[in-house]
């Protein structure tokens, strides 16, 4: 029997339905990637065990979340510049982007540089991630991505020792992507982790939302998603990824150094403007939260930065 695609099984009216979700959960409470972030299941949304498979339940939101953020908001309320600097006007402006055929170039400091068709992307088992996404202009969503993780990837191009950052670059495209045609921004986006945040298994490729196909302005046909830092981290349609020994210098970084470090992690302590708010409007809610440290998924990442000077590396 062929893959069942998750939307078969759970309708969209049930994702929306935090009662139904739980009922599913029973198998993987005593998940063991879970039990690690127990901690975090009380104040962000747990993602699941890496082991679990794209026809499994869906993990839940927090309990400070009665629903899940409508599809509409998740595919109508989008920052990418690419196409506009206009909220509601990105999904217009990329109804007709072409994401087929479509490659992503892997390479850089690997033993086996090589480029993945869509196909081949798809070809990696699929997993249902709810995780809580914070933007940098203080707002939030609570959103059920299909991926998996980043690490799948990179472990297929064997990263040399001399490996210790990953730069990602979108597409180039001004005649299909607008606003590329703009002095916005510095084409093409650019963003990166170091090794260590990549091959965490909260870090995922994703290639769908609510058990669809990723719609254009939320980043088809893959983007990066990294629950613990503000979204301008997670780039859109992603055409190349190259290992580096140097720390590459993402788009925003190069645009406001001042305001925008290369880590983003969630932090509401931070003295630099525009990443300092405490609270956060959550959408589709009405209300506001209180914004947490790493998103509120410190018990799974804050070791990786065990030390560091989290205002001076924001």
């Amino acid at each position: 029997m062929g893959k069942i695609d998750p939307s078969e099984i759970t309708p969209e009216h049930v994702y929306l339905n935090r009662r139904q979700l739980i009922k599913g959960m029973g198998a993987l409470a005593a998940a063991s990637f879970l039990a690690a972030c127990s901690g975090d299941r009380e104040r962000g949304a747990s993602p699941l065990s890496s082991a679990t498979p794209a026809t499994g339940p869906a993990a839940t939101p927090d309990p400070l979340e009665d629903t899940l953020t409508p599809y509409d908001d998740v595919t109508g309320f989008v920052n990418f510049y690419e196409f506009s600097l206009s909220k509601t006007e990105a999904a217009e402006l990329a109804e007709d982007f072409r994401t087929s055929p479509w490659e992503v170039e892997v390479g850089g400091l690997v033993h086996s540089p090589r480029t993945f068709t869509l196909e081949e992307i798809l070809a990696y088992q699929q997993q249902e991630r709810i995780y809580r996404m914070r933007c940098v202009e203080g707002w939030s969503m609570v959103i059920p991505w299909t991926g998996f993780p980043l690490s799948r990837l990179l472990e297929a191009v064997d990263p040399t020792s001399e490996a210790r950052f990953v730069r990602f670059e979108t597409l180039y495209d001004p005649e299909q992507m607008p606003g590329q045609k703009t002095s916005v921004l510095d084409w093409p986006y650019v963003e990166g982790l170091r090794l260590d945040e990549a091959m965490h298994d909260l870090t995922i490729l994703a290639t769908g939302l609510y058990g669809k196909q990723l719609p254009p302005q939320n980043g088809a046909p893959v983007r990066l998603v990294a629950p613990w830092k503000y979204g301008f981290k997670s780039l859109k349609s992603i055409v190349k990824i190259d290992l580096t020994a140097d720390m590459p210098v993402s788009t925003w970084v190069t645009a406001a150094p001042s305001r925008y470090g290369f880590y983003a992690n969630v932090n509401p302590n931070l003295s630099p403007p525009i990443a300092s708010q405490p609270t956060e409007r959550v959408i589709g809610t009405g209300r506001q939260r209180e914004t947490e440290l790493f998103n509120g998924y410190g018990e799974a990442v804050a070791h990786l930065y065990a030390g560091m000077d989290l205002e001076q590396n924001f």
